[in-house]
């Protein structure tokens, strides 16, 4: 044995690793203590074929395919072969061992002829028909290392075909070679015990998970009676809820036979018949790897790339299944402009002609305020930022189509912008422990959970302050730290005051107190924040008092994949891109350089933020709004941001597709989805990930549309091209100088609650009523009900019971969506934010922390 340096862990590079040295076939092999036969074979070029084999799974040695001739050294260090062939997928290489694979074994090359002709013994011919056809490991395995002619006779086993195991998961089961990826993988990575082997012997095959049989179900639960499952309703197979998870689709894909396949994509195309590019996810900050497959200019399907530093080989079921919204029947296809009170087609040259003129007069008479929402790449983020500083000449900019605060944005300047990659997912995976505060990391970051599954798998401990423990939170075996919604500022400046050994007030909960603080103290630990903080008065400033006083690094996750790149850009009031603080002189010098304009026509006083934006236009303040991405429906008070839009004089929009913000605007500039240009996303990490364009498309990115746009009022916006956008973004150097102070914010009174009422609690669901899952009806299958969740105490004082139909109400209207008691917080009630019959902004005109009226369900009432 001889040591090395593993030169590829980070923070690994002085630790040695131990290796072996061993023969396969005939080729001397050294490779780390514990690697596996299998892996060891592929460091030389040697492929031993395998189905149930995979290299984020635990090995099982299911389907023996892989079965190889082993010899190894005695006692008296004579080598000395096994009787029988091993399975080189559970075996690890020990020193002076002697494998021969099938390429000079006889020995293990009947054995594998053996196993596949067994596999085949019932496997069906269906070949032509099967999605699975030109990329089925069986199918090549089958030449490569099967018999050349079967010897079968006998009528093989069939099923009935497909079983639903949910609305986006089909089941062939006598494809099933019982590899068990599909099972190992919701177990092991994704958590959700949905699916599982089911029967014995010869009628053994996959199936939705049975909780009687396997004790899944709380004792004396009563099915009839629970409300948080799917929306779809899959056909029975065995007992139990449907194959209910965020990532189920990776299932299908690393299914070797086709057995379990895609509802949306079965039948329609063949891998042989499809392009393939390379992209990144647009639907959260992760910024997973994905490979778009598409044929004569449609997208066919989605698949989970290849990447270990980010998403690994796993994507969540949005990313994989959510991009028929590129392609919607209500996309924009040509410039539309206003005349007589209605919007018409209009060329390019004249839709720039009038949005130009109308925002230049908005510009002098008044002002113009920007709202880019937060779906930018990165070079779009850039030139909205230099558009509106610019040729605009305000800085009435925001990103934030969502609850947002003064005490974020200082924190954003402070903490994020021009900072660089930060906490990445291998310091998450290899974190002690890390608390998630205004953060469900299921819900609001797919890969983000992976990953810290993965962590918990390896000893890490994960915190949360929430109102009450969720399943994503349970799967992480997490520790809840319960609190109000508002009121998370609480926990962590408790926790801050323990780490700097101050006192802790009276009456708190000082055990598990001192255990968290210890924890989140220990190397590595991490502090991740969600946008949802902004809601919570001072707890951004007590998140970064917790992390100084710990030693914890501490990240920002928001849900939007553009946001981080906005920050950077300066999609902020009062910051300019890389950090820089827009009321710093040498900030604003350095800026005029790089955009090549006076330091004296850039604003040098922090204009408003969304929520400002809005009152202005309402009032008259502002005249103008240039508005991009923007769901009306997500903002904080959605009324309000319409009578505001309505309100100005010239509105111009930069949409794909047709909305409400589209509807009130004087111009319309139709823009390109990401699958029809190239870009790059930056992610929460603080990773640019780039990705070109899969589809030949006429339409055009924001950035060029923009740089039309001000060419018509004289200013060289330098971003029409790609390269011409890259290049001015790399125009500004690392900024050096003074950063924005840190927010300084104090934690607020809990709030007062009222008889018949709670205050409200709430956060998207991955799977809600978004815009960019429109027209995947399979996917809406699986998304949760939504449910009104409340303690046992909160529900007695309303006099519900669990499945009830409860009213949430204000006095700008009400919610009525069955009970489900939970073990949480008193006096509080939680919703989803965006799901399908529960909008809580636009229901309801209410942020969270926020009273709200609960009573039983009048007759009648409709969930």
């Amino acid at each position: 044995m001889t040591a090395t340096t593993d030169k590829g862990t980070p923070g690994a590079a002085d630790a040695p690793v131990e290796t072996v040295t061993c023969t396969i076939d005939e080729v001397e092999v050294t490779v780390p203590k514990g690697t596996l036969i299998i892996r060891a074979a592929e460091q030389v070029g040697i492929e031993i074929p395998r189905f149930c084999d995979h290299p984020l799974l635990e090995p099982a040695g299911a389907c023996r395919q892989c079965l190889v001739e082993v010899a190894m050294p005695d006692r008296e260090g004579n080598v000395r072969a096994m009787p029988k062939p091993q399975a080189s997928c559970t075996m690890t290489v020990t020193p002076g061992m002697v494998v021969k694979t099938q390429r000079t074994s006889p020995v293990a090359d009947k054995a594998q002829e053996g196993i596949m002709e067994m596999l085949l013994m019932n496997h069906p011919l269906d070949c032509p028909v099967c999605d699975k056809g030109g990329e089925c490991p069986l199918q090549n395995q089958a030449m490569k290392n099967g018999r050349a002619t079967s010897r079968f006779v006998d009528i093989k086993r069939t099923f009935p075909k497909p079983i639903h195991v949910s609305s986006q998961v089909l089941l062939d089961r006598e494809r099933c070679v019982l590899c068990q990826r599909c099972t190992r993988f919701s177990e092991e990575i994704a958590g959700d015990e949905f699916i599982a082997l089911q029967e014995r012997g010869a009628e053994q095959q996959i199936g939705r998970f049975d909780e009687q049989v396997l004790d899944f179900a709380p004792p004396g639960d009563d099915r009839s009676k629970v409300v948080d499952v799917p929306l779809g309703i899959a056909q029975p197979d065995v007992s139990g809820q449907p194959f209910a998870s965020y990532f189920s689709g990776n299932t299908v894909q690393i299914c070797p036979v086709g057995a379990l396949t895609s509802a949306a994509y079965r039948f329609r195309s063949r891998p042989f018949d499809l392009v393939s590019s390379p992209s990144i996810a647009e639907h959260d900050s992760c910024g997973a790897a994905i490979r778009v497959d598409h044929r004569r200019g449609k997208v066919m399907r989605r698949l989970a790339g290849d990447d270990p530093a980010v998403n690994e080989e796993w994507i969540t079921d949005k990313d994989r299944f959510a991009f028929t919204w590129q392609s919607a029947p209500d996309r924009i296809a040509t410039p539309l402009v206003r005349e007589d009170g209605e919007l018409r087609p209009a060329s390019w040259v004249e839709a720039l002609e009038v949005a130009a003129q109308g925002l230049a007069t908005a510009r002098d008479d008044g002002g113009v305020g920007v709202l880019p929402g937060g779906r930018l790449t990165v070079e779009d983020a850039f030139a909205w930022s230099r558009f509106a500083r610019t040729v605009l000449r305000t800085d009435d900019v925001d990103q934030r189509a969502r609850v947002h605060s003064v005490e974020e944005t200082a924190f954003l300047a402070h903490r994020v912008a021009g900072t660089g990659v930060g906490v990445t997912f291998a310091d998450l995976e290899a974190a002690p422990a890390v608390l998630l505060a205004g953060l469900e990391a299921e819900e609001e970051g797919g890969i983000t959970f992976l990953r810290l599954r993965k962590a918990v798998k390896a000893g890490a401990r994960v915190f949360s302050v929430a109102p009450f423990r969720s399943r994503g939170l349970a799967r992480l075996d997490g520790t809840l730290l319960p609190t109000a919604p508002g009121t998370e500022a609480d926990w962590l400046s408790t926790l801050a005051t323990q780490a700097d050994g101050g006192l802790v007030p009276a009456g708190a909960d000082r055990e598990t107190i001192e255990d968290v603080a210890g924890a989140l103290g220990q190397e590595g630990a991490v502090v991740l924040v969600g946008e949802r903080l902004a809601g919570a008065p001072g707890a951004y400033t007590a998140a970064l008092r917790l992390a100084e006083a710990t030693g914890a690094r501490i990240a920002w996750i928001p849900r939007r994949a553009g946001e981080r790149g906005g920050v950077e850009a300066g999609l902020l009031p009062g910051l300019l891109p890389g950090g820089r603080p827009l009321v710093d002189d040498a900030a604003r010098a350095e800026v005029a350089a790089a955009w090549g304009v006076d330091v004296g026509s850039l604003p040098d006083t922090p204009g408003l933020d969304t929520d400002g934006i809005l009152d202005a236009l309402s009032v008259g303040q502002l005249t103008g709004a240039l508005v991009g991405g923007l769901e009306l429906a997500d903002l904080p008070d959605p009324e309000h941001a319409r009578r505001a839009l309505g309100a100005a004089r010239f509105v111009v929009a930069l949409e794909v597709r047709h909305t409400e913000a589209t509807a009130l605007a004087d111009v319309v500039l139709p823009v390109a989805p990401p699958v029809e240009r190239a870009g790059s996303y930056w992610n929460w990490e603080g990773r640019v990930r780039s990705f070109g364009q899969a589809l030949e498309s006429s339409a055009l990115p924001d950035h060029r549309v923009l740089d039309a746009l001000a060419a018509q009022l004289d200013v060289d916006l330098g971003a029409a091209e790609p390269l011409d956008a890259h290049r001015a973004i790399a125009a500004f150097g690392a900024w050096t100088g003074g950063r924005a102070a840190a927010p300084r914010s104090g934690p607020p009174e809990p709030p007062a609650v009222a008889a018949g009422t709670a205050v409200l609690a709430s956060w998207h669901l991955m799977l809600d009523d978004g815009a960019l899952q429109d027209g995947e009806e399979h996917l809406a299958g699986t998304a949760k009900r939504p449910v009104a969740r409340v303690s046992a105490v909160t529900a007695a004082g309303f006099d519900v019971f669990d499945g009830d139909l409860v009213t949430v109400s204000t006095d700008r209207g009400s919610v009525t969506v069955p009970v489900a008691i939970t073990e949480m917080v008193d006096h509080v009630v939680w919703l989803p934010t965006a799901s399908r019959g529960c909008r809580v902004h636009d229901d309801l005109g209410a942020r969270p922390g926020e009273p709200v009226r609960i009573a039983p369900a009048e007759k009648g009432d409709d969930a």
